[in-house]
């Protein structure tokens, strides 16, 4: 991965999702954590970082309210200086966003994504990366979901995590661990 082709994604590190939040993930903060060690590096390496937050339109949303408290990125990822800040409402960070431009612009190449949730925006923002031509790389242990509900049957957020990263290093990204991706940023 070279500089400065590679840019750091931070999809949905929101308050609504860590404690207290209206719609809480398991393993939000350990997630966070690996997201904050990717981000502090590609700040000591002044290599792109853009953040993505979702905010509903509705106030009728369960949870990212328009203008919350909740919508807002998580301080220990929380955006500084001149670094990017994508508003997105839907699941896809690029759809009806500047994402793809400003990822065009930073002539960005490879892009390693980290945040929430694992079976929603990080599972969409991956394959629209890889179906316009990104190399995708998904930093899995800085990602987090909850348990699902399908037709009366409970799936543990773990399972949900697995299954979703399972599906998206077949054919759309290479998954791996945040401490190989920051050894390979050396």
């Amino acid at each position: 991965m070279t500089q400065p082709q590679t840019a750091l994604l931070l999809i949905d590190f929101q308050n609504d999702y860590f404690p207290n939040g209206k719609w809480e993930l398991e393993n939000i903060q350990s997630a966070a954590e690996n997201g904050a060690k990717l981000l502090a590096v590609f700040r000591e390496q002044n290599r792109p970082i853009v953040h993505v937050r979702h905010e509903f339109k509705s106030d009728d949303a369960p949870f990212f309210l328009p203008g919350s408290e909740g919508a807002k990125i998580h301080a220990s990822v929380a955006a500084q200086g001149n670094e990017a800040i994508v508003l997105k409402h839907s699941a896809n960070s690029f759809k009806e966003t500047s994402l793809k431009e400003i990822l065009d612009t930073l002539k960005v190449e490879n892009l390693i994504i980290a945040g929430a949730m694992s079976h929603m925006c990080i599972d969409a923002g991956a394959r629209a990366a890889a179906d316009l031509g990104y190399n995708v790389i998904i930093a899995q242990d800085a990602c987090a979901t909850r348990a699902q509900e399908f037709n009366g049957v409970t799936v543990p957020a773990e399972q949900v995590h697995a299954s979703f990263m399972a599906a998206l290093a077949f054919a759309y990204a290479r998954v791996e661990n945040t401490h190989v991706l920051l050894s390979e940023l050396v």
